[in-house]
């Protein structure tokens, strides 16, 4: 794949830079990425990638667009409340970039679907707000062997991670950190607690990096670590993530197939 004349314009900052240059830039335009969620954190994940020129976004979704959602969920607008959110992110990521590809998946992620959807993409980024789609993304991703980027929020604290099956070195699957699901009422839903708008931008931000990293081969990888955010102390912690030998997916012996 050549650069158009229009792509060098428009890439130019990411050209100069050694790390990626045309090379890099032609790797993202080919590559595929699935946002899932198109909501706080898929918002900026999905602006962010697609001005970077990843060539392939796919949004999944079955939620429409409502006025309370506008605090924090960049990608819509308020002429958007009441349409689809599918619909609404590929009409502004269309304007931000029209030379990328946006596939919508107007439909929630189950079990029956989740195989067909995820196969086609490259690498995952999970924006969903529920354990459910958690462990489904999870579990899938491991079994197809590709990366999954997850990132999670709630009133000012932010917590990144990504999980690699292929790694030289196993590191901790979802399900390590988290072997079942906590009970509802320990977590409360974003509509319960509430959330700070720009936090969904911070970490949508920080995911979108760590997205563009594993695409381009570029620094650490963030696997085997979380990366927790509190905004009200200004303060970033990483942990590190071992992986669990008993965990019920990537274990020594699993019981989930």
């Amino acid at each position: 794949m050549e650069l158009t004349e229009e792509q060098f314009h428009r890439y130019a900052r990411h050209l100069i830079l050694d790390e990626v240059g045309d090379e890099g830039q032609e790797k993202l335009l080919a590559s595929k990425v699935l946002v899932v969620g198109a909501g706080g954190l898929g918002a900026p994940l999905l602006m962010y990638l697609a001005a970077a020129g990843v060539g392939t976004l796919g949004v999944v979704d079955d939620d429409v667009v409502d006025l309370t959602n506008l605090q924090r969920q960049v990608v819509h607008v308020t002429d958007a409340v009441g349409q689809k959110k599918t619909d609404s992110a590929k009409a502004t990521l269309a304007s931000l970039n029209p030379g990328i590809n946006v596939v919508t998946h107007d439909v929630r992620l189950t079990a029956e679907n989740a195989e067909e959807i995820i196969g086609g993409y490259d690498l995952v980024a999970d924006g969903s707000d529920n354990f459910e789609t958690r462990y489904l993304l999870n579990d899938h991703c491991y079994r197809i062997g590709i990366p999954l980027i997850a990132a999670a929020m709630l009133r000012f604290e932010g917590q990144l991670f990504t999980f690699r099956r292929n790694d030289e070195t196993p590191t901790a699957c979802y399900r390590c950190i988290f072997p079942e699901a906590p009970p509802p009422e320990m977590v409360p839903r974003c509509e319960e607690a509430g959330i700070l708008g720009a936090l969904a931008g911070v970490m949508g931000s920080l995911q979108t990096t760590e997205v563009l990293k594993e695409l381009l081969g570029l620094g650490e990888s963030l696997a085997g670590r979380m990366v927790i955010y509190d905004a009200l102390a200004t303060d970033f912690h990483t942990i590190k993530l071992p992986r669990d030998k008993n965990c019920a997916l990537c274990g020594d012996s699993p019981t989930i197939v």
